[in-house]
């Protein structure tokens, strides 16, 4: 299986970099194929809602930038994961824009490989999910209809080992 996670999280060394880590690790050793893009480092910009896309483009994206990176990865994947910290009850702004730039590569419908997603959080506060999940089950399992994963936080004790028997169960 291909995977791609979206590390959405500018520290190297967080808990969303550990999460992410743990689980490539046991997704790798499982067989499967996993490319991690650290959104943080890349020059993505923010959709212009130009529609270029569905327009001209023929479901491309007029903007030239690390987007062009990450397009044919997502028209290759088997499973999507988005990692971030929350900033401000939702998913990282960074990675807020790479997935907004989805629209040209994923509308009206995801790629037919494309089937499962998961999401990893981190938060120094345990309520602060909310946010991140609404979008998670409106844009990704509703919307796009991928099978949910699951969600992982590190609020829970035992998320590490959750990861590595997800990895290892796929």
């Amino acid at each position: 299986m291909k995977i791609l996670v979206l590390n959405g999280s500018p520290r190297p060394n967080g808990s969303t970099v550990r999460m992410i880590d743990i689980f490539r690790k046991a997704a790798e050793k499982a067989g499967h194929e996993v490319t991690v893009i650290p959104v943080c480092r890349k020059q993505i910009h923010g959709c212009l809602a130009c529609e270029y896309c569905h327009g001209k483009g023929n479901g491309t994206c007029i903007q030239k930038d690390d987007m062009q990176e990450i397009y044919p990865l997502l028209l290759e994947t088997n499973m999507l994961i988005l990692a971030s910290p929350i900033y401000y009850h939702g998913i990282s702004g960074q990675l807020k824009c790479t997935v907004d730039r989805f629209y040209s590569a994923l509308y009206p419908k995801a790629p037919e490989n494309l089937r499962k997603v998961a999401m990893f959080l981190s938060s120094g506060d345990p309520d602060m999910f909310t946010g991140a999940k609404f979008s998670y089950d409106g844009d990704f399992l509703g919307y796009l209809g991928l099978e949910d994963a699951g969600i992982f936080t590190n609020h829970d004790p035992e998320v590490l080992h959750a990861l590595e028997q997800m990895a290892q169960s796929l």
